[in-house]
């Protein structure tokens, strides 16, 4: 959506060096609500709509920071022809590999994203009061630095851990060589595990997407 729509405030500006979601390639702006602009986040959809000034996550990638097409040379020494094709950097299986689509880079896990996001497999929501919002790490030491780190970024490792770990009770259930009652103890050890999570089930918009664990442990 443009801003030059008729009654629309002007859409905000920052300095290139200003680590703000307004200056990431992957916000756009939607629409305008009382905190002026907002727009979602390709890569995190999850967030909603949020206004530009955001501080930055870890999928962060500048405006106009596209990487040069590589270019190809024969075997004769002809003059060189530049690929058209995507190309994909790999190495291993790794999600952190990166993928060049013509021009716009992201890794393999954020590809990922995008398909999840295309089939309906998303990242649960982030309570709307967090969005936005930092977790800052005080060390005891007075001298030493604080480390800010953005909730979006801390929620979507919590929601990692919450679908490896129902991935796992899955592979235990369905395990052919498991008796029952190793299976049963086994789930137990994962039971205690959502127990110790559920301190970040204030993190979750709905309570359907919380940790459940053992009754004392909640």
């Amino acid at each position: 959506m443009s801003d030059a729509g008729e009654g629309l405030p002007a859409l905000p500006t920052f300095r290139p060096d200003e680590r703000v979601c307004g200056n990431c390639k992957l916000w756009s702006p939607h629409s305008v609500d009382h905190r002026g602009w907002v727009g979602p986040c390709r890569m995190n959809n999850s967030r909603g709509l949020f206004p530009p000034s955001a501080p930055i996550c870890d999928k962060y990638a500048p405006r106009g920071s596209a990487s040069p097409l590589p270019v190809v040379v024969t075997a004769r020494g002809r003059a060189p022809v530049r690929s058209v094709a995507p190309v994909v950097v790999r190495r291993r299986a790794d999600p952190n590999d990166v993928v060049d689509l013509e021009g716009l880079n992201m890794t393999r896990e954020e590809l990922m994203d995008i398909f999840r996001e295309a089939a309906g497999i998303s990242e649960p929501p982030l309570a709307a009061k967090w969005e936005g919002g930092t977790v800052r790490l005080v060390p005891g030491n007075p001298e030493l630095q604080a480390k800010d780190l953005p909730i979006d970024n801390l929620f979507h490792k919590v929601t990692m851990v919450r679908d490896r770990l129902r991935v796992l009770e899955q592979k235990l259930n369905a395990h052919p060589k498991l008796t029952e009652a190793e299976k049963v103890e086994m789930q137990s050890y994962i039971t205690r595990v959502y127990g110790s999570l559920t301190s970040f089930n204030v993190l979750f918009k709905d309570k359907a997407d919380q940790f459940v664990g053992s009754k004392g442990d909640e």
